[in-house]
């Protein structure tokens, strides 16, 4: 099974403010939303909280809860308390793609644990405030297979590139 990150990225790193994100970019919603249909996504409790009650959980996507609070309840969801636990549950479903959505500890520690094999990063041209960021990556480790860049438009607040990366073997 292969581990993806999606994540959307400014060029100063924030990818979060307070629980939400800095920017609404429609082209980076409907990659997130076809990309990961009919997939299992893993997310971390607080990044769970912060996508609107009425999308919860999201659908057409199993998902799996990581959280230390043992009072958590995500009705629809599946709660794990370890990341490897969450790998773990959708292998033993058969998944071949396990998208790894964040928050920022999430992110964290899938790439300190080097259990990631293909990210998917939108990178935005924008430096917005935040309080959530990306961590630093060695990016000599990866392949960048594909890029899609698009402009700033109506619905799309700045321009940004969505951009495939693969593990170097």
């Amino acid at each position: 099974m292969i581990v993806t990150i999606i994540v959307a990225v400014a060029k100063n790193g924030v990818i979060g403010i307070d629980n939400d994100l800095p920017w609404h970019l429609h082209n980076d919603m409907m990659f997130f939303k076809e990309t990961t249909k009919g997939h299992h996504v893993l997310t971390g409790r607080k990044n769970y909280d912060s996508i609107p009650e009425r999308f919860r959980p999201l659908p057409s996507r199993v998902n799996i809860v990581v959280t230390r609070n043992t009072e958590f309840k995500a009705p629809g969801a599946v709660i794990v308390r370890t990341i490897e636990e969450g790998i773990e549950l959708a292998k033993a479903d058969g998944e071949s793609e396990l998208f790894v959505m964040g928050g920022g500890q999430i992110y964290d520690q899938v790439i300190a644990k080097d259990l990631v094999d293909k990210m998917f990063i939108t990178w935005v041209d924008a430096e917005p405030n935040g309080d959530t960021h990306f961590p630093d990556l060695d990016y000599s480790k990866w392949n960048e297979v594909k890029r899609k860049d698009h402009p700033a438009t109506d619905k799309d607040q700045y321009a940004h590139s969505i951009v495939t990366y693969l593990r170097k073997s």
